[in-house]
């Protein structure tokens, strides 16, 4: 069976036919074509697929695309805006929060769906927020000290 999704995604509103099976994953990268959320572990375990949902970071993986009618998705493509990077996507290129960067688009929304809720963390809610994300290539010290950077780029009113 398919449906007619009519959501929000990057701040525009778009209408498609999609079977009810089809994950959300799967319709950002094969429907839409933003393949910057990323195939991990296809198990909800890694947070590579992370997007957020109603500003709330959500695995793509595990979610259903029919489940997002009516909402409001972001994935790291509709973070920066008139060709600027976003706080979190400028904090990661700074500070270098990223290795091989595969896992760096999840660790970016998850970081932005942080701050987007509370926008001074501490490092424990940091490493609470970023608890469903792995990254096998690096420790985490500089993707936290890139989040805390990330919040004081957004207190000088760069966007998260």
């Amino acid at each position: 069976m398919a449906g007619i999704l009519d959501f929000t995604l990057n701040g525009r509103q778009r209408v498609d036919a999609v079977p009810d099976n089809l994950l959300l994953l799967d319709y950002l990268r094969e429907i839409v074509g933003l393949t910057g959320t990323k195939t991990g572990c296809d198990g909800g375990e890694c947070g590579a697929c992370t997007v957020l949902l109603d500003d709330k970071p959500r695995l793509s993986c595990l979610t259903l695309a029919a489940s997002v009618a009516g909402r409001r998705v972001d994935t790291v493509e509709g973070l920066g805006h008139d060709g600027r990077l976003s706080a979190v996507q400028r904090s990661f290129h700074e500070k270098l929060g990223a290795q091989c960067g595969y896992c760096t688009p999840g660790f970016v929304m998850a970081s932005a769906g942080l701050l987007r809720r509370n926008p001074r963390p501490s490092d424990d809610e940091i490493k609470e927020a970023l608890g469903s994300n792995i990254c096998r290539c690096t420790g985490y010290v500089k993707i936290i000290e890139a989040v805390k950077y990330a919040a004081d780029l957004a207190a000088q009113g760069v966007a998260p």
